[in-house]
């Protein structure tokens, strides 16, 4: 079932078989931008369900690139869904580099890297906002399908307070953590320390590189 009363510019259904399975795929335009959700099972009125609201990273989600975790986090959250048996990843495209587009996102990586900015100054030194992203549309989208509360893959409670504010149930916050490397823990510890993202996992990272540094 689908609550109708939720409207979109435009919107499509089909089924979709993957290398996880088949997923119902509900593709809809809102806000002026195409975003996709891969519905896993039946979830019309049910509450406590597994969702991942992901935005897109073109660089981490096609080309594995190993500056940031969001390609890693994609596949463990459709992995996490699988293994339920139920849920829902909802894709949200217009998020690149947190809102501010593809374009301006590489321009900070080059201030990453030449100037030693992390992902937060090398955003606010081009007058461009730290994070101008609209969780709007996921939360539309899971009331479509019906969907009563929700456990976030997540590590960001900016995320829980979106979704919240926009009348969707946050009944748990499932961390979704991987393992950083040398080339994204930065970027990582930028997230922790400047963002608010709830990475306890770091600290053995940061000390296992600070040792190796030493020796």
């Amino acid at each position: 079932m689908r609550d109708h009363a939720i409207e979109f510019e435009d919107i499509a259904e089909a089924d979709l078989m993957t290398s996880r399975g088949k997923f119902r795929t509900v593709a809809f335009r809102d806000s002026g931008d195409e975003h996709l959700a891969l519905v896993l099972g039946e979830l019309w009125q049910q509450e406590d369900v597994l969702v991942r609201v992901h935005s897109e990273c073109v660089t981490g989600d096609i080309f594995s690139a190993k500056r940031c975790e969001c390609g890693d986090q994609l596949g463990a959250a459709l992995d996490m869904i699988v293994q339920r048996g139920r849920g829902v990843l909802v894709y949200l495209r217009g998020h690149e580099g947190r809102g501010i587009g593809l374009v301006a996102k590489v321009r900070t990586h080059v201030l990453q890297d030449e100037q030693g900015l992390d992902t937060v100054d090398s955003a606010t030194s081009l007058g461009l906002p730290v994070d101008a992203r609209d969780f709007g549309p996921a939360a539309r989208v899971l009331k479509y399908l019906g969907v009563r509360t929700v456990e976030l893959l997540s590590n960001n409670s900016d995320k829980i307070d979106a979704l919240e504010s926009s009348g969707i149930g946050v009944s748990a916050r499932v961390p979704l953590l991987i393992q950083a490397t040398d080339h994204n823990i930065r970027y990582l510890t930028a997230k922790r320390d400047r963002l608010g993202h709830d990475l306890p996992h770091l600290d053995s990272v940061v000390n296992g590189l600070a040792g190796r540094a030493s020796s």
